[in-house]
């Protein structure tokens, strides 16, 4: 095999986005707030990073690059350069007249011919008073040029140049090469162009009615191709060049003082001369308008430069600012990862820089990477959980927890006493006296005819006997009750009580597969929860905190276990509600003797069905603390005053601990 390195030049493919990593960055946020496509949204907005600790920049640092890369352009230059620039070379075309006019006096006074100085006279006078009468507007002094007759060839090469320059610079925002033959306005130049532009007009007229094309597109691009820039592949893609085109010149002319846009409109007239093609430019305006309704029209802008631009800077300014609108507006819409496929790279390069670019580009792939792994799915219009996912962000959750722990006082806590169970382990050793006789066939077949050295039939000695060694095992039922009160996201206390309740989940389904785990959400009432729904479950926006409902579901849940059972509950608040005989529910803060009995009625109920209750206390009150001090009075259950930083702890610690206490009391 053989690798080929270079330098990297931002074309080249970059390093895949690490699916596992990005989960990991949503899990947090997903757990919080319960809902999969916000959490997407919000990893869009914030951005992240890749394995190579390359940062992929988010929506909002983009929108900040863009938002200086407008500064930067609004502070390029001023508007009023367009007109001055024309204006100050139409007054230097006067100026080389005047001075041609004035040397061909001198030249006809010195001669000492009469005739010349009367002829020589009449003329400068004459035309001397033509330039003085020129008005003062733009439009007006270039159409009194055109009817001027010259003395200085020179001035007059440098108006035809200027006109040439100007027709050019007019048309520029339709064509650019257009703009070439337009320049030149000689009859058969003028007469294609009017006939592209009414083939255009049709086209798009007939494009909006939905009709068929006359002349197709292939029909019109091989008459008129050599028109065009860009090499447009279909006429949506050609219209859309031209919106941007014309939009932009539309927004410098807009972006100017009342004088100067009244005044280069006028000129912009005159320069097209023939009324039918101005017909036709005004036509294809409207068009184009309705055709491509994204293109910025209308824009205006406060350029803040002090340098003034000329023409065709300042159309390029405004060229750049309508881009930076659009991909600036098309990032504040983007609502999901797979809508910036839409983003053309090569502009957003030249926007934002190539990790700019790089970075769209990965946000875009965000939901694609984690599909692919398959953590995440898309069902009706919305991204879900898959299993895996699920199973992903318990082991995300516990592995958290599992990392804060101290090495020496918590591990894997595998159970090493064996006995005469009934879970298989997989290993086998030779039978000794007293061993429960699981014989292993295989192996004690497999020793005989080893020892014989093969042959049949097979004859068995006490020594060849192997038999299967067996977990001592005792199966366990746990429901976590965890509170959904408003006060747990407002004490910062529902992401730790989550965490613990996708974490115990993961724990009991990988390592103790036997065991049964059941989840008890409670707030003003209690309800199930089954592990599909626990990683989008969220607060609930009520007040109250009924255990004796929690109480009493969890209670049923675990009557139909034959196993050593215990509830353990999170909370952090003391009990304000509960179920009333008629089913109706009672509220009251601060809680109440009746609330408080009926709880403890709940508990007395546990207690006499065999079930421990273990209680986690966040935020512990005074009045929270009594409760549970006469709750393990009665219940035997222990409690544990905790912070959101070590809850997962104590729970995982305790909860592995009773597991091993409870197999060791069965062996």
């Amino acid at each position: 095999m053989r690798a080929t390195y270079s330098k990297w030049d931002g074309s080249q493919t970059g390093i895949d986005l690490d699916a596992a990593g990005l989960f990991g960055e949503i899990t947090d946020d997903l757990l919080y707030h319960g809902d999969l496509d916000a959490a997407l949204r919000r990893l869009l907005h914030s951005g992240f990073e890749l394995p190579d600790s390359t940062t992929v920049a988010g929506i909002r640092e983009l929108l900040d690059r863009l938002n200086r890369r407008k500064r930067e352009v609004l502070s390029r230059g001023d508007l009023g350069g367009v007109y001055s620039e024309i204006a100050q070379e139409l007054q230097e075309v006067i100026g080389a007249e005047r001075d041609a006019l004035q040397k061909l006096l001198e030249d006809a006074e010195a001669s000492g011919d009469q005739r010349r100085r009367e002829i020589a006279r009449a003329t400068t006078a004459e035309r001397s008073m033509r330039l003085d009468l020129l008005p003062d507007d733009l439009a007006g002094r270039v159409k009194g040029l055109q009817s001027y007759e010259f003395t200085s060839l020179q001035a007059q090469q440098r108006f035809e140049e200027l006109l040439a320059r100007l027709r050019s610079q007019v048309t520029s925002q339709l064509f650019d090469r257009m703009s070439g033959a337009l320049s030149n306005a000689d009859p058969e130049s003028l007469e294609r162009t009017r006939q592209a532009l009414d083939a255009l007009n049709r086209m798009i007229e007939q494009h909006l009615q939905s009709g068929e094309l006359d002349p197709s597109f292939e029909e019109f691009m091989s008459r008129f191709g050599d028109m065009f820039p860009g090499n447009p592949g279909n006429l949506e893609e050609l219209l859309d060049q031209l919106a941007q085109r014309m939009a932009a010149t539309q927004a410098m002319i807009g972006s100017m003082t009342p004088e100067q846009r009244a005044q280069l409109q006028a000129l912009a007239e005159e320069l097209l001369g023939d009324m039918d093609l101005r017909w036709q430019v005004d036509r294809l305006a409207g068009n184009l308008a309705r055709a491509v309704p994204s293109a910025s029209w209308g824009r205006s802008y406060g350029m803040q430069g002090s340098d003034p631009l000329g023409f065709t800077e300042a159309i390029s300014a405004m060229e750049e600012l309508g881009e930076i609108d659009r991909l600036e507006a098309f990032l504040r819409s983007a609502s999901a990862p797979g809508a910036l496929v839409e983003v053309d790279l090569e502009q957003a390069a030249r926007l934002l820089g190539k990790d700019g670019a790089r970075s769209i580009e990965q946000l875009a792939r965000l939901a694609r990477s984690l599909e692919e792994a398959g953590l995440i799915e898309r069902r009706e219009g919305r991204f879900e959980l898959t299993p895996k996912g699920m199973r992903r962000i318990g082991q995300n959750a516990l592995r958290e927890l599992f990392s804060r722990l101290d090495k020496d006082r918590l591990g894997r806590h595998a159970d090493n006493h064996l006995g005469a169970g009934h879970e298989r382990t997989g290993l086998c050793r030779p039978y000794e006296l007293g061993d429960a006789f699981n014989l292993h066939l295989e192996r004690t077949v497999h020793n005989a005819i080893r020892r014989r050295g093969g042959g049949v039939p097979v004859q068995l000695e006490p020594g060849d006997f192997e038999v299967e060694q067996t977990e001592n095992l005792t199966r366990s039922a746990t429901v976590l009750m965890v509170d959904l009160s408003l006060s747990m996201p407002m004490r910062d206390n529902f992401l730790a009580a989550k965490k613990v309740a996708m974490a115990l989940h993961s724990l009991i389904s990988t390592w103790y597969r036997g065991d049964y785990l059941g989840i008890v959400g409670f707030s003003e009432v209690a309800r199930e929860i089954s592990p599909s729904e626990l990683p989008e479950v969220s607060w609930d926006f009520v007040y109250g905190t009924n255990m004796q409902h929690g109480f009493m579901l969890a209670r049923r849940m675990l009557s139909r276990q034959r196993a050593t059972r215990q509830i353990i509950m999170i909370t952090d608040g003391e009990p304000t509600a509960h179920i009333l005989d008629s089913g109706e529910v009672f509220f009251n803060y601060p809680p109440v003797r009746q609330t408080v009995d009926a709880t403890l009625t709940e508990v007395l109920r546990c207690t006499k069905e065999g079930i421990t209750i273990n209680t986690f206390m966040l935020d512990a009150t005074p009045y929270l603390q009594h409760f549970v001090e006469q709750m393990t009075k009665l219940n035997k259950g222990r409690v544990f005053f905790t912070t959101p930083e070590t809850l997962g702890d104590y729970v995982l610690v305790d909860f592995i601990n009773n597991q091993r206490s409870t197999r060791r009391r069965s062996a």
